[in-house]
């Protein structure tokens, strides 16, 4: 596939391993240095949302502006959607890839974009790689089809860098209590998604750092701001 340059990109012409936008085309925070967007992924259990807070708490430190979000939710749309995703009734493998790209396309829309807009940074506890795990590979819809469904709800905005948090999942599984519909999918499902993600770590391994969540928590921030220093 031919490349396109940034600021000329269209959500056709956008790779899966590719950015809508750099962070270098975005606006600059406090000390010069271009804001990024950053998501972390896998599986509940993982320990991606603490990696999530301990990041937003080092960039602040830092003093950048920092929004901090997660998915699905950070909008009033999308904390309903994720009630009726999490909390809900069964639904087909196609519906919930949906409900998760309604909520994201608005999440995009009403706090993403106008932050890096503003020049802040962005920290987001999954995004659409989580979508590409569990419905595209581990639901069988094909990632492919569902990279496309989300690349048009979010007008194409991918991550500058997404850290996958990697456990063995019958650790996960034990870590996190199956308080949800998807969390109740049971062994081989998580199975399923930890493949699924350790794929799409090979498949896109310009954007996806994979990072070893049997590490203490602070060991493994310091990896992910080094990771990120790197790439300033």
């Amino acid at each position: 596939m031919h490349l396109v340059p940034a600021r000329e990109q269209r959500v056709d012409d956008v790779r899966a391993d590719e950015a809508r936008a750099s962070g270098h085309d975005r606006p600059h925070g406090p000390y010069g240095t271009a804001v990024v967007f950053v998501t972390f992924e896998g599986l509940d259990g993982s320990g991606k949302t603490t990696q999530a807070e301990l990041l937003v708490e080092s960039l602040r430190a830092e003093g950048r502006d920092v929004v901090a979000t997660r998915e699905p939710g950070g909008t009033r749309l999308g904390e309903q959607v994720r009630g009726i995703l999490l909390d809900g009734f069964e639904m087909s493998a196609w519906a919930e890839a949906a409900l998760f790209a309604a909520a994201r396309a608005e999440l995009v829309h009403r706090v993403i974009t106008p932050a890096l807009d503003e020049g802040k940074d962005v920290v987001c506890d999954r995004y659409i790689d989580s979508s590409l795990a569990y419905q595209g590979i581990a639901r069988d819809l094909g990632v492919d089809l569902v990279l496309e469904l989300n690349l048009h709800a979010t007008r194409g905005l991918l991550p500058d860098q997404t850290f996958l948090v990697l456990v063995d999942p019958d650790v996960a599984l034990g870590r996190s209590a199956p308080f949800d519909r998807i969390e109740r999918e049971g062994a081989e499902f998580h199975r399923a998604v930890d493949k699924a993600y350790r794929a799409l770590a090979d498949m896109f391994p310009d954007r996806i750092t994979a990072v070893d969540g049997a590490q203490p928590a602070r060991a493994i921030a310091e990896e992910v701001r080094g990771r990120l220093r790197d790439l300033s």
